[in-house]
């Protein structure tokens, strides 16, 4: 074996990409001491895509002052890479869901203010390229917020401004952008998402993803009608119609604020991290590819990382294992989409919180075994 490409995902609330690179590392060269591995963390548009991209690149991880979604002050991080001009934010270290506790969640008013705030803190430092990944958000504003912290207005029929937040937009009546940052307009920017929602309807931001932020039926209704006034002034002051674009609906219709505004476009979150990191160019000569990420199932094969990873090596016949935390149900369907074989690094009776307490170990010693039964003869 004189080649390993090692391209995990981090495992949520446990390793980063690059510390689960590392132990995949570490049990790789207990069978061949010689071999050469090729460190390359990936993500999929969602947790640790920031990471990876930095880690990749050479870059490093900044942070910033600005509000959660309901308006709190906090420190989010986002990413500055190595090329010095592209910026990486991920939607939910600003305006996640996770940041708040269930009885804090308010996706009525819930704004994404403090992702404008994190477009202007990297204008600042001189970044013009971004990269977003749109997941895990607790908002449903389509992106308004984004805008009035960028100097957009948005107003009633009275002239008025509007409060923050997705049922506002029902009184929405004009969208002025003349005060936006002007920097804007030079932006380039990729959105990673692996959804195709458009921005409302039965399978809009509003219905779809507004339950798992708190949102009551009837919530949905409302939300649903505002967003839908929302796309039609849209239309009508910027001559830009983001109603039916896939993808619209992202994170609570911010990606129809992306794309409405700064002419934003949309990707597969994997294929940007694979691109970005060159996984096509250390893939030509591999012998082996080890992916990863905490739990195999059914999903692994929508665009996830993994799956993306593995299908590339195909094209070089190259052999794929994948370690996860758990293998979890339908996880098999991942062998018919070029993984060949999974390990779980869970190999005796353990709790949850003691994997994750020694998850370094444990993938370390389930890459071991993974390879070693990739090198006996038959």
């Amino acid at each position: 074996m004189k080649k390993v490409v090692i391209a995990p995902q981090g495992f949520k609330e446990s390793l980063s990409g690059m510390q689960i690179a590392e132990a995949m590392s570490l049990g790789v060269q207990r069978v061949w001491p010689d071999a050469e591995t090729v460190l390359i963390p990936v993500a999929d548009g969602g947790d640790g895509t920031l990471q990876a991209l930095v880690d990749s690149s050479g870059g490093e991880v900044r942070t910033a002052n600005v509000e959660d979604a309901i308006g709190r002050p906090i420190t989010a991080e986002w990413g500055a890479l190595g090329d010095a001009t592209t910026a990486v934010i991920e939607v939910a270290s600003a305006v996640g869901l996770a940041r708040l506790s269930p009885d804090e969640r308010d996706v009525r008013n819930a704004s994404t203010f403090g992702i404008g705030q994190l477009f202007t803190h990297a204008l600042d430092a001189g970044f013009s390229n971004f990269i977003i990944g749109v997941g895990g958000s607790a908002t449903n504003d389509g992106g308004a917020g984004m805008i009035q912290a960028m100097g957009g207005n948005l107003t009633d029929k009275n002239g008025e401004e509007l409060p923050r937040g997705g049922i506002a937009l029902s009184s929405l009546a004009s969208i002025d952008i003349s005060s936006m940052d002007p920097r804007m307009l030079h932006a380039d920017i990729v959105v990673a998402c692996d959804v195709n929602n458009p921005l409302c309807g039965p399978r809009g931001a509003s219905a779809i993803f507004g339950p798992q932020k708190g949102a009551t039926f009837q919530d949905v209704q409302e939300l649903d009608a505002a967003l839908a006034n929302y796309s039609e002034v849209i239309a009508k002051d910027l001559n830009t119609d983001v109603a039916e674009i896939p993808g619209a609906g992202a994170s609570g219709g911010l990606g129809a604020g992306l794309m409405g505004f700064f002419g934003a476009r949309l990707r597969l979150g994997a294929d940007i991290v694979l691109e970005a990191v060159s996984l096509e160019e250390h893939l030509i000569d591999a012998d082996l590819v080890i992916v990863g990420e905490g739990q195999f199932d059914r999903s692994t094969v929508f665009n996830k990382s993994p799956v993306a990873v593995a299908q590339r090596a195909k094209k070089h016949g190259t052999p794929v294992i994948g370690i996860a935390g758990s293998l979890g149900a339908g996880f098999r369907e991942v062998h018919q989409h070029g993984i060949d074989a999974v390990f779980s690094l869970v190999n005796r009776p353990m709790s949850l919180k003691a994997a994750m307490e020694d998850t370094k170990r444990l993938v370390a010693i389930a890459t071991e075994e993974a390879c070693r039964a990739v090198s006996l003869k038959t």
